[in-house]
């Protein structure tokens, strides 16, 4: 069995309002508590990046899903949306991020494309680690070309 291990390095000066740093790989940003919380809003902050890892390893796992099975679309893309809760006492839960995944491709491939739209939602790995917790839900649009 293959393993693979990321590795992320924050630093935060102290502070609820303050702006911090992460940088893993490819992802260097500074972060910090959204305006909608009462924050700075700079950089990026912990809800936007859950929900560009369950969006971006959705289409990833779509784009994967639909050329194993040869099939070329015309375009894809994909709003999603994350859905946050504050309860009376303060406490917050991510509750629901919607997926909108769009593909334009030949008609005779739609039934496919949407069973693949479905799977893949099942099979990210992102979707599997939020499954219990984030309720994951798809709104698929298919267009013929």
């Amino acid at each position: 069995m293959a393993e693979h291990t990321f590795h992320l390095q924050a630093e935060w000066p102290g502070g609820r309002n303050n702006v911090g740093t992460i940088e893993s790989g490819n992802l260097k940003t500074e972060i910090s508590i959204p305006p909608e919380m009462n924050g700075p809003g700079i950089g990026t902050n912990p809800d936007e990046m859950l929900l560009g890892a369950a969006a971006t390893c959705y289409i990833i796992t779509l784009a994967a899903k639909l050329e194993r099975a040869d099939i070329s679309v015309e375009e894809m893309s994909m709003g999603s949306e994350g859905i946050v809760e504050v309860d009376s006492k303060g406490v917050i839960t991510y509750k629901t991020i919607i997926h909108r995944p769009f593909v334009k491709a030949e008609a005779k491939y739609k039934d496919k494309i949407e069973r693949y739209m479905e799977q893949s939602e099942q099979s990210c790995m992102i979707s599997r680690a939020l499954k219990g917790n984030v309720e994951i839900r798809l709104e698929k649009n298919f267009q013929s070309i």
